[in-house]
């Protein structure tokens, strides 16, 4: 058969599937619990019944079909069926509301809608009443009782077989154009209304070639990645899905992020994509464990991490280790990281990617130092995402690399980060307003972040423009970099720096609460409850300590005067955190209004 023009991932996934054909393709976890193989023959015998179904319903090039569901493979299916008749794909993320669906639904024009599970189909329900354009709803799962006017996956199968759409199908992919719409990704709208970016077909292309180019080596290995991010954010459906597909790559679903350090035992991958969280909660899980272990276990690991501090030159340059510090390595390798690699799932990890966030240096330096080589890129839904990465063989901690291929960036007025480059997007859907907003006059994308570029071309980021504190004395600050040198300590999960408009600084702190309760029971503080713990004067001394090691090198003006000790933790659940579990500000300020406000009393 002959190949198609590899200008859409429908026609990526074409060219992929005659060359793999019963190759693993993807895996998920069947009935028994246990992870099963979809080869890309099977997975295009799927995605062809979901296309023909929709030809079958009229579904036209440039119209609108919306995915409301989490990761799984059927996100794939309908992705690429959608993409593959000229529609447009419309993600809506699996934890919004109902009514953030219907807002996305008609903003966008939707009219269609895949729903994942029964309880994203409830939310479309809710609202179809007020979404009068919206055609049909299929539901992946089987609902369990009929529901009218709504298909389950298996129903729409089986009509998809029964349409002969294949020459219809070749030729809808034939006729996508690199500059048409793939797919419009809403952003979390923190500061409003979400917009809806607009995302080519080229801009998808583009950007995957890009990241190929950082390192075409490790691309061409033998690899498996485990998907774990939502692939309705560009960052997860970029770099852990269009890029492992085009490079013909395995990618096993984990099953939600609760459930991600069993599920990396069980894949093993050799590639992962992820948020800083990831590594934060890793790096500071084990160093709860080692701070109860007996004192001979403690003095190894210490000495292990001191071997892991020595050979940051060497991974993140790509040298090889000689000579005294060859063996001692290979020794601390021996007893120490090689069993804890294999304990996180992590033995066979060649490439770890991490995006959507700032990652701390300590944590980046923690995995690099044991051989894990953890690479900080930088993006933003706008740009597809990825503008900058950290080359395998020239890694800065606390920089997001060098610009990729045919990516031009410069530091415009107030030090923000500007982009120009194939993965730009088209503009936000039906807003040319906020889209002219964006744009500098001689067609950059203004990005929103702060940053600053050294001798080599990387790129470090020092803030965001819209998360500056200006204090009442006028002072503008950061609190990005304060906050992840506050995350440094082992006694604090999460952060958010308060003070705009303010005389100083304050902090409400989320503690490491296995790293906290260990503290406590060594020390002999007694507690009833957690708010008990947390009102301990030790407690409270014990923070203050920290508040001070980890923030000593910041000017007077940037120290933390007071802090307030928060009992639960942030999630996407509570609404603190994004998709891509970055802290909603505006979300923690009103929610938290009563402690910031005891904090300034009498300021």
């Amino acid at each position: 058969m002959e190949g198609f023009r590899e200008t859409s991932m429908g026609a990526i996934f074409q060219n992929r599937v005659q060359e793999l054909g019963d190759k693993a393709c993807v895996a998920c976890k069947d009935a028994r619990g246990e992870y099963t193989d979809i080869s890309w023959r099977q997975m295009d015998e799927m995605v062809r019944k979901v296309a023909y179904y929709l030809l079958s319903k009229g579904i036209k090039p440039g119209e609108k079909v919306a995915l409301f569901s989490p990761n799984r493979y059927e996100w794939w299916v309908v992705d690429l069926a959608i993409l593959s008749v000229g529609a447009v794909n419309v993600p809506i993320y699996a934890t919004n509301s109902a009514q953030e669906a219907r807002y996305i639904i008609l903003n966008s024009d939707a009219v269609m809608c895949f729903a994942g599970e029964r309880e994203h189909l409830d939310k479309i329900l809710e609202v179809r009443g007020d979404t009068p354009e919206l055609r049909e709803v299929v539901v992946f799962d089987d609902p369990g009782s009929p529901v009218d006017g709504v298909l389950d996956l298996r129903a729409v199968m089986e009509a998809g077989s029964g349409y002969d759409g294949r020459t219809e199908f070749d030729a809808r992919i034939r006729d996508i154009k690199p500059g048409d719409m793939a797919t419009i990704i809403y952003t979390s709208g923190t500061t409003g209304d979400p917009k809806g970016v607009m995302l080519s077909h080229d801009n998808f292309i583009s950007n995957v070639n890009q990241i190929y180019s950082v390192d075409p080596e490790l691309f061409k290995e033998e690899h498996t990645l485990l998907s774990f991010l939502p692939l309705s954010h560009s960052f997860e459906r970029t770099v852990g899905y269009y890029s492992a597909l085009n490079a013909g790559k395995k990618v096993c679903f984990a099953e939600d992020f609760s459930k991600i350090l069993q599920n990396l035992q069980e894949v093993r991958p050799t590639l992962i994509v992820s948020v800083p969280r990831l590594y934060e909660k890793i790096h500071a899980g084990i160093l709860a464990k080692v701070s109860q272990a007996p004192p001979v276990k403690k003095a190894l690991f210490n000495w292990a991490m001191s071997v892991a501090r020595k050979n940051l030159p060497y991974i993140c340059h790509d040298r090889p280790r000689k000579g005294l510090f060859a063996m001692q390595y290979a020794l601390a390798d021996k007893v120490i990281f090689s069993k804890l690699k294999a304990a996180l799932g992590m033995d066979r990890l060649r490439f770890a990617l991490s995006g959507g966030g700032p990652l701390s240096v300590s944590d980046a330096e923690f995995f690099l130092g044991m051989g894990i080589k953890v690479c900080e890129g930088f993006g933003l839904t706008e740009t597809t995402p990825v503008t900058h990465g950290n080359r395998p063989d020239h890694i800065k901690p606390g920089t997001v690399g060098p610009a990729l291929k045919d990516t031009l960036v410069k530091i415009g007025e107030g030090g923000e980060v500007l982009i120009k480059g194939p993965q730009v997007m088209m503009g936000y859907y039906k807003n040319e307003a906020a889209t002219k907003e964006v744009m500098t006059e001689d067609g950059y994308f203004r990005t929103g972040d702060i940053g600053e570029i050294d001798s080599d071309g990387y790129l470090k980021i020092t803030g965001r423009i819209k998360d500056i504190i200006v204090t009442s004395g006028g002072k503008n600050i950061s609190p990005q970099n304060i906050e992840n040198s506050l995350k440094a300590s082992a006694f604090i999960e999460q952060v958010a720096i308060i003070g705009d408009n303010r005389k100083y600084l304050s902090a409400l702190i989320v503690p490491t609460f296995d790293e906290l309760e260990s503290w406590a029971k060594s020390n002999g503080v007694s507690y009833g409850s957690r708010r008990e713990l947390l009102e301990h004067p030790e407690v409270k001394k014990l923070f203050e300590g920290e508040i001070r090691e980890h923030t000593q090198y910041f000017a007077r003006v940037e120290q933390i005067r007071k802090f307030s000790l928060l009992d639960t933790e942030w999630s996407q659940q509570t609404d603190e955190l994004t998709p891509t579990l970055k802290i909603k500000r505006r979300v923690i300020s009103t929610k938290y209004a009563r402690e910031i406000e005891s904090m300034y009393e009498g300021e």
